[in-house]
């Protein structure tokens, strides 16, 4: 019924968190470093920001929470017209759809965020390797 909610209220605080990482990373614009061997490389070249990290939420979140509301739509579950979803035209139906936002929802949006968190610890361990390996250890 109401389940791209609870996600949608997730990926709408992580799109804002993004335009404030993003501009903080901006204004901390890191110089470049030279290696023995004569190239030059950005310090942060081979990190993956937290921007680029929150991008890769906001893209799942996003992603979600689009299929599922155009899925709820076909089924005639979200109308283009008020009260939007059809589980609000009663009291009943209301505390159902509730219940399941508070259940299917929150459970979307927590397996969608540990997954990404999954992503980014890889992502950090791979960086790590990499950095090792060409001796640009922290």
């Amino acid at each position: 019924m109401a389940c791209f909610i609870v996600p949608a209220a997730e990926a709408v605080v992580v799109t804002a968190a993004y335009a404030v990482v993003k501009r903080r990373e901006k204004k901390l614009e890191t110089p470049s470093v030279k290696l023995e061997n004569g190239k030059k490389i950005e310090k942060d070249e081979n990190k993956a920001a937290w921007s680029r990290k929150l991008s890769w939420l906001m893209a799942l979140l996003w992603g979600g929470v689009l299929l599922l509301a155009f899925e709820h739509f076909w089924h005639g579950e979200v109308v283009p017209f008020p009260p939007f979803l059809t589980a609000m035209a009663t009291p009943e139906s209301t505390a159902e759809m509730l219940h399941e936002m508070m259940t299917v929802g929150v459970s979307m949006a927590v397996t969608v965020t540990v997954f990404w968190a999954g992503i980014c610890a890889f992502v950090d361990i791979k960086v790590k390797k990499a950095k090792a390996a060409m001796g640009l250890a922290e």
